[in-house]
């Protein structure tokens, strides 16, 4: 085209550079012109560089502050805008839209038919309608049933490149060593250690069409790890969705968790163990009523700590999980369930104590109730982290994000992690949809007999 249609595109360092990957970045009918970033610190400011842009892009593409968008569609006469980062409500889509078109721009959702890869092998996927609704615990319980079925699956995990994108192109995680040499943040670490411990491969990086093959050549299955709830990179097999009664009705408000709810074909019901009654009856409603073929898998989400006495009639310090307290909009976590369960005395407020970005974070997010999350997307956070459960007066800290903080950080106090695994509460399980639909996986054929030497 003589006149390429100019684009910027909205993002948080994940699905906006996928879909510049697999969409624009050869295509000569589209121009684009910048990023925008949000929800991720010191984001903005920087370049996705020509060596992941691409012969059309020599000289890269700009990222800049969301809050520049309409003077960026004014300044570089953009056509259209696309939005591509996820877990915000229908209302909060619509007010971008509403800036994009008072500056002059069209507005553009872009849908999986548009971005999903097709893998050679088959693909089961875990995605969420909130974060913090139990996907990670759930991926974990799937990576072990299909190891029980004879699979050997390879996780690929929705991307979290906050680092130098050059060096993040495609990474692969097969020891905690690897968390070191990619000087992986502690979001980061939340999502690849657990697997780690467990015995899997985690792939993840910025170009899913090389991070794809990449797994296909090592696993017979993908097991798609996916971040918020954003839909999956991948064309699923399976695709498994889980909601939240501590959260009834979001399942239908937020984007594009609704659109995973919808795609679904399991919906697992998360935990039932904790919520009440009546918001367990509704998300189960709301889910009849956006997909009625839906699989409805019931699930506990028990909570664990090594030592319980040693929580009761302690003031305690109680470390959240960040991302369910930032983008789930929760006030707290597993870490306060476990400190009321096992009779903490206090749960002492850090927010007086807090410095740097972590009294920005709470600035950002106001709902978040008397608990620090554990934030760390660079070095300098997650020194303010260090700080900040240091100045704390507590006798114990209880930790509640799926990273060990005790090989990351040096803390004065006590440390105490709380563990949660999902657990199904009835049939279906897990396992029963997983063997109906997958069955057993291949197995190589018995080596024969040595040959023995007369």
């Amino acid at each position: 085209m003589a006149n390429p249609i100019r684009v910027i595109i909205m993002g948080a360092a994940g699905r906006d550079f996928h879909n510049f990957n697999v969409f624009f970045r050869n295509n000569p009918d589209y121009e684009v012109v910048a990023f925008t970033a949000a929800q991720i610190p010191n984001i903005e400011g920087r370049l996705y560089p020509p060596e992941l842009a691409g012969p059309l892009y020599p000289n890269g593409i700009p990222i800049y502050p969301e809050e520049e968008l309409p003077e960026l569609i004014r300044r570089f006469q953009a056509d259209r805008v696309v939005f591509a980062y996820s877990d915000v409500s229908h209302e909060y889509v619509m007010h971008r839209a509403s800036i994009a078109h008072a500056a002059g721009a069209d507005f553009w959702l872009m849908g999986p038919k548009a971005t999903q890869l097709k893998s050679r092998k088959p693909v089961v996927s875990i995605g969420a309608v909130r974060t913090g609704s139990g996907k990670s615990p759930t991926t974990r319980r799937v990576a072990r049933l299909l190891r029980e079925l004879g699979w050997n699956p390879v996780i690929v995990r929705h991307p979290m490149p906050y680092g130098d994108l050059r060096k993040q192109i495609v990474q692969r995680f097969a020891s905690f060593e690897d968390l070191d040499r990619y000087e992986c943040t502690i979001e980061e670490r939340e999502e690849y250690e657990p697997h780690l411990a467990n015995g899997f491969t985690v792939y993840a990086g910025v170009d899913y069409e090389q991070i794809l093959r990449a797994a296909e050549a090592e696993g017979n299955l993908i097991l798609w790890d996916g971040g918020n709830n954003d839909f999956p990179f991948f064309v699923p097999d399976l695709h498994i969705v889980v909601a939240d009664p501590h959260r009834p009705g979001h399942e239908l408000r937020y984007h594009p968790g609704e659109a995973n709810l919808r795609m679904a074909h399991v919906v697992v019901i998360n935990k039932i163990d904790t919520a009440p009654p009546e918001a367990i009856v509704q998300v189960r409603e709301n889910i009849l009523q956006a997909n009625p073929r839906a699989i409805l898998i019931e699930a506990a989400m028990p909570i664990f700590v090594e030592d319980p006495g040693a929580i009761r009639g302690r003031r305690l310090l109680v470390v959240e999980d960040g991302p369910t307290l930032t983008h789930g909009e929760m006030a707290y976590g597993a870490g306060v369930v476990a400190a009321r369960r096992f009779g903490a005395a206090e749960i002492i407020d850090p927010r007086p104590y807090a410095v740097g970005s972590i009294q920005e974070t709470y600035r950002l997010y106001p709902q978040t109730g008397p608990v620090l999350p554990a934030m760390g997307y660079g070095a300098e956070q997650i020194r303010e982290l260090e700080e900040t459960i240091n100045r704390v007066p507590c006798d114990l800290v209880l930790a509640a994000t799926p990273v060990d903080l005790s090989r990351i950080l040096r803390v004065r106090h006590p440390i105490m992690r709380v563990r949660y695994e999902i657990q199904e509460i009835g049939r279906p399980t897990l396992m029963d949809v997983l063997a109906e639909r997958l069955g057993r996986g291949p197995r190589p054929p018995e080596a024969p007999a040595p040959r023995m030497e007369p």
